[in-house]
């Protein structure tokens, strides 16, 4: 399968996911609240520790060092047979320890991620940290059932079936979005169950068990269809003799990232716990609209990249590595950078869907723009970090997070210094400003590691795709104050309708104008993309293979 067509079904598997994943978002804005909301909060954090261990395992050991591994014991007698039983035994039975260890560290962690009312004028209540406790205990089983997910997922993706990982979270948004249903039939809306003092043992139960049995589920599926990929599993506690010696000293330096981002992610987290109005969970709602383009675009492509770049280091194709990485940048770029400008166009709008009134609104709104600062930038160093990976050099990158480590520390630090009001804007800033030193030291480092890659041309064509969204950008902010989405009481903020009907209002204006530019100009690249949606709606017929680099 080429890299186009993988990618297109990656995306569409990743784009029905992430519409289900908003709705699931938005039900939970409606059960327990968001903004000013200290049960949101609450749940906000509690939820977040195993999702900073499933990112963790997502991003770094399994991701980076086993699909090329995996690529790798394929070419043996038995396809790697005995390889990847090794290593599903090995990774079950890690990640069940971790996942045992972690659900009885819950308080500990609780009062790690989160600073005290206590200790300052702002931050979690007493009462606040028990219910965060509480949901702790239910959520941290999911650090497993996200481990299995991973491990079968990385398997599928180095054979080039991407299918089964990819749709999987969508049976886990369609059992969160039931759950959630049946919580608010139970027990009502935010109107009540903001409150911390209603929390009792059935909710905090059906809150808990709805979240990690999606998860579960999520992960079942993986193994229910584990036979497409030809192989058989079977236990094995032997963990000699198959290069697992190899993998090991890649994840030695990939361990060391990990730690480095935990770090981080607990000094942020720290930092996003003082904030007032805006809250723990207007940030990771935030993130998750300033993610969609992000998973939905660079992750399909990279991933689908990845594997192929990881067949031309085993074969010490340098060429092909440099022509999959600037086809990749090209690609995600045309389509981030516009994502990014519509997103920041309809913030406004977007957030009356999680948010009843327009000062909570236009704060969650802030979240969103400062975030995306840095979209592009974050999705090109997704891209460029799987060029190391698939070579196998895990150590420039663990050099590189010591570096970036203090960057971060820096902008957080001065997040925690402004008003609590500001506090959760000015984290998503800090944390933009250190993605984009990092994708400007990541573009230095994989010049030096694979030689000139095109990069001129990847810059001139950024810059054309700035120039043709702003275009379309001036249209659709136009069109957004038309319908009154940027002021209190307009048609695009009176109430959810009238807010989805303006941001796709504001979408298809900017849409048609940014495309219809790039058609215009006969861009490769907008072609390359649309002979591969063509090619997937045909059934894979077409090359959907990207264009080459000119001469």
């Amino acid at each position: 399968m080429n890299a186009g067509r993988a990618s297109a079904i990656i995306a569409s598997g990743t784009m029905v996911s992430r519409v289900l994943g908003f709705v699931k978002m938005a039900m939970l804005a409606m059960a327990i609240g968001q903004g000013g909301s200290h049960a949101a909060e609450a749940f906000g954090l509690a939820n977040q520790l195993p999702n900073n261990v499933y990112a963790l395992v997502a991003g770094g050991v399994m991701s980076a060092v086993l699909v090329p591994q995996i690529v790798k014991a394929s070419k043996a007698a038995d396809r790697g047979e005995a390889y990847i039983s090794k290593i599903l035994t090995l990774g079950g039975t890690v990640f069940l320890l971790i996942a045992a260890a972690a659900t009885v560290a819950a308080p500990w962690l609780v009062q790690l991620y989160a600073v005290s009312a206590t200790e300052s004028g702002s931050g979690f209540t007493n009462e606040q940290m028990a219910l965060a406790v509480a949901l702790a205990y239910w959520c941290m089983p999911q650090i497993l059932f996200y481990a299995i997910y991973t491990l079968l997922g990385e398997i599928y993706n180095a054979r080039s079936q991407f299918g089964p990982y990819t749709w999987a979270p969508v049976v886990n948004n369609v059992v969160s979005i039931a759950g959630l249903g049946a919580f608010m039939l139970l027990f009502g809306g935010e109107a009540v169950n903001s409150d911390i003092e209603v929390w009792n043992p059935d909710r905090i139960t059906l809150l808990g068990a709805v979240t990690t049995v999606g998860v579960a589920v999520q992960a079942l599926v993986l193994v229910l269809f584990f036979r497409k990929t030809g192989l058989r599993f079977r236990l094995d506690f032997g963990w000699r003799g198959v290069g697992l010696k190899a993998t090991g000293t890649a994840a030695m330096w990939l361990f060391g990232i990990v730690i480095i981002g935990q770090i981080k992610g607990v000094v942020q987290s720290r930092v996003a716990s003082m904030g007032e109005v805006a809250n723990i969970a207007t940030m990771q709602n935030s993130w998750y609209v300033f993610s969609l383009p992000h998973s939905i675009i660079a992750v399909s492509i990279a991933i689908a990249y990845f594997t192929s770049m990881s067949r031309h280091a085993s074969e010490s194709n340098v060429a092909g590595i440099r022509q999959d990485l600037s086809s990749a940048l090209r690609g995600v770029g045309m389509l981030t950078t516009i994502s990014a400008l519509v997103l920041a166009v309809i913030a406004v709008p977007f957030a009356r869907i999680l948010e009843p009134s327009f000062d909570l609104m236009l704060s969650m709104a802030w979240v969103i723009w400062a975030f995306l600062v840095c979209l592009v930038a974050f999705s090109a160093e997704y891209v460029i970090q799987r060029v190391f990976f698939s070579l196998g050099d895990t150590r420039t990158p663990f050099i590189y997070a010591c570096f970036g480590m203090f960057v971060t520390f820096g902008l957080l630090w001065w997040a925690s210094t402004l008003p609590p009001v500001w506090i959760i804007a000015g984290t998503a800033l800090a944390v933009s400003g250190a993605n984009l030193v990092s994708c400007s030291v990541w573009l230095i480092l994989v010049r030096r590691k694979i030689g000139p890659f095109g990069f001129r041309l990847i810059g001139w064509r950024h810059v054309q795709y700035l120039a043709y969204g702003l275009l379309a950008a001036a249209a659709g902010a136009g069109t957004v104050w038309a319908l009154g989405g940027y002021r209190p009481g307009g048609f695009g903020t009176v109430n959810v309708t009238g807010a989805v009907l303006t941001c796709i209002a504001a979408g298809v204006v900017m849409a048609l104008i940014y495309f219809g530019l790039l058609y215009l100009t006969r861009n490769p690249d907008f072609r390359s993309t649309v002979d591969i949606v063509v090619a997937k709606f045909r059934g894979g017929r077409g090359n959907g293979s990207a264009p080459a680099d000119p001469a």
